[in-house]
């Protein structure tokens, strides 16, 4: 069935008080974080796809996101980048949607307005997007989570979910008018970004999609065995085998951990003032901010 720019599924499921867990590519799914705890969670909950935007020529330029030809049992399949709603029925409510969004580079408030109309037809009750992004934070401390939640989530969660306000200014995504769209509808809405350290750049960061899966089974109530840090730990023990052969590197991530325990000082109520950083210090996480933000 049609509804607005995508196909769904018809019939659709009966789901019960729909929540949403977002991620969008590529924009701020940096180490795949987002695809890979998405999928995880899909493969738990044994999802079902609901719908796909029925042409996503009109949003995306196939130059840019290429058409992929694979062999599927002996017959020739294109694969045509899309959005992809998938959806899982719980035993108790909430059911979850998992939306996998890809950016566009055409007609954005269009794009923006047709995964509002999902939102309303399949009237849901929460919006949570997940993300990663790269940040002057090194790999050897626990990866720094920001994010933010409405007034409701928040009183509903509390201190469960424990998120730091993000201070980042800078370019986004036309996608954002989707989180504006939520909030103009009362919906309860929660942000969650995860801070991978720059110089690393993993294709799959399993340390931070980790890291989001722990806030998520916090919101759930899931075992936090789901979210199986193991991997992601050896991951960075490779990362810091390559440290120790490279001296300039080594430099640099002490200068970070020195920033990085500064700021958890500062926040730690025990704390009565924050570490000083030098002078040097100071000018080379400035210059690194600005390097990150461009």
């Amino acid at each position: 069935m049609k509804e607005g720019a995508f196909t769904l599924a018809d019939p659709l499921p009966e789901l019960k008080d729909p929540h949403v867990i977002a991620m969008l590519r590529p924009w701020i799914d940096v180490g795949s974080v987002g695809t890979i705890a998405l999928r995880k969670l899909e493969r738990f909950f044994g999802a079902k796809e609901l719908g796909r935007l029925t042409r996503p020529g009109n949003f995306y330029d196939f130059t840019r996101y290429r058409p992929i030809m694979r062999t599927v049992e002996g017959s020739r399949v294109l694969n045509i980048p899309n959005t992809i709603i998938n959806y899982a029925i719980r035993e108790e409510p909430p059911d979850l949607l998992f939306f996998h969004l890809l950016e566009p580079q055409s007609f954005g408030e269009d794009y923006t307005d047709a995964i509002l109309d999902i939102v309303d037809r399949l009237d849901v009750k929460q919006y949570v997007r997940i993300g990663g992004m790269y940040d002057a934070v090194p790999h050897t401390r626990p990866l720094l989570v920001t994010g933010s939640s409405s007034d409701e989530a928040a009183t509903k969660y509390g201190s469960s979910l424990q998120l730091r306000p993000s201070s980042y200014q800078g370019p986004t995504s036309i996608v954002n008018l989707v989180a504006d769209g939520v909030s103009e509808r009362n919906i309860e809405a929660i942000s969650v970004m995860v801070h991978l350290p720059q110089y690393v750049q993993l294709e799959e960061d399993y340390a931070g999609a980790s890291r989001l899966l722990e806030v998520l089974c916090s919101v759930y109530n899931l075992s936090k065995d789901l979210a199986d840090p193991e991997r992601g730990r050896r991951q960075y023990l490779e990362v810091n085998n390559e440290v120790l052969r490279n001296k300039g590197l080594k430099a640099l991530i002490e200068r970070l951990e020195v920033h990085y325990d500064s700021r958890a000082a500062k926040r730690s109520a025990q704390a009565e003032e924050g570490t000083k950083l030098s002078p040097e210090v100071e000018k080379f996480l400035k210059e690194m901010g600005e390097r990150f933000e461009s």
